[in-house]
């Protein structure tokens, strides 16, 4: 027992020792817990629209300290995918990658349901009447097309900051492309997810036929959604691996969401963003590959402030929201 407080003392002492050191250089530590007041103020704000983020097709709201709602915003067309979303979601997500104030997105849909997919009606000329009469030519086009459309969904899987998922009601066609990309999946118990893409006569070419498998692990579900365009239910969603929590509405749904968003956030964006970016590597590589990647990434990321203030916290018993990690 003595060794082990004889240990404690030691380890308290390197950390005092380079928590000096670190503020001796000009860097302030801030280790007061924000008020119970502070905290219901700060979850209870009417939402901002976030700077620099005006869409068509989207709406950016400052939702918390560190968290940016996105919503799919064209509730009078069952949020369908217009020709305006597939390069706002691009321009959004690349803003948000740079935005240090930024450290998790929730992505919901407004009005009854989450998507119906992609917009047909307004997309029907540059899909199904390319320019030209030249096989070649056509063919070239609609694979720069298709490139284009791909990265709106790719774009949050490369954001380094944790999305999570909030749908409710149909999630449908293009809508699963865009989940499957999320790193956490919320839903309602209405809600409803289906793969319509060989209803339309196509297969699915934006993310879904890639992501879903890797996603819920079963290859013999995911054959049946998309050979079939059946629906699938809540249950069977959280079941199956889909989405992590089932909640009876949205307003229910959302809140979580935004808890768990602000629970991500009052971690150290040097961990949380470094755990993304290698969870997501170890998905596509062998476990040997995945292990180097690691040992060259976390060589130079084992150096931050970040896991100094980390453990003072835990020795102390104070909870990481009470510390304040600098920008990434």
């Amino acid at each position: 027992m003595a060794a082990v407080r004889a240990a404690s003392r030691r380890l308290r002492n390197l950390l005092t020792r380079r928590l000096t050191a670190r503020t001796n250089l000009g860097l302030s530590l801030n280790l007061h817990p924000m008020s119970s007041f502070a905290q219901d103020g700060a979850s209870k704000a009417a939402p901002e629209e976030a700077p620099g983020h005006s869409y068509e097709s989207l709406r950016v709201t400052s939702a918390q300290k560190h968290i940016l709602h996105v919503q799919l915003n064209r509730p009078e067309k069952r949020n369908a995918m217009n020709k305006a979303f597939w390069s706002e979601m691009v321009v959004c997500f690349n803003k948000i990658a740079e935005d240090s104030d930024c450290r998790a997105v929730v992505i919901s849909g407004a009005g009854k349901m989450f998507t119906s997919g992609i917009d047909f009606v307004d997309m029907a000329s540059g899909l199904l009447q390319p320019a030209g009469g030249d096989v070649a030519r056509i063919s070239w086009h609609l694979h720069s097309l298709l490139s284009r459309y791909q990265e709106t969904f790719s774009v949050i899987e490369k954001c380094p900051k944790p999305v999570i998922g909030a749908i409710h009601g149909g999630c449908i066609g293009a809508g699963v492309d865009l989940i499957t990309a999320c790193d956490v999946r919320y839903c309602t118990q209405d809600a409803s997810f289906q793969v319509k893409e060989v209803d339309l006569g196509l297969a699915a070419d934006v993310g879904t036929l890639q992501r879903l498998p890797r996603v819920i692990g079963n290859q013999s579900l995911v054959n049946e959604l998309a050979f079939t365009a059946r629906k699938m239910m809540a249950d069977e969603a959280l079941e199956s691996g889909l989405v992590s929590r089932v909640f009876p509405d949205k307003e229910v749904m959302l809140d979580a969401a935004f808890a768990l968003a602000a629970e991500i956030s009052s971690k150290s964006p040097v961990a949380v963003q470094s755990t993304k970016i290698n969870l997501l590597y170890s998905r596509d590589h062998s476990v040997t590959d995945s292990l180097n990647f690691m040992k060259s990434w976390n060589m130079s990321m084992l150096q931050t402030e970040d896991v100094v203030k980390s453990l003072q916290a835990l020795m102390e018993k104070k909870e990481l929201k009470t510390i304040t990690f600098s920008k990434l």
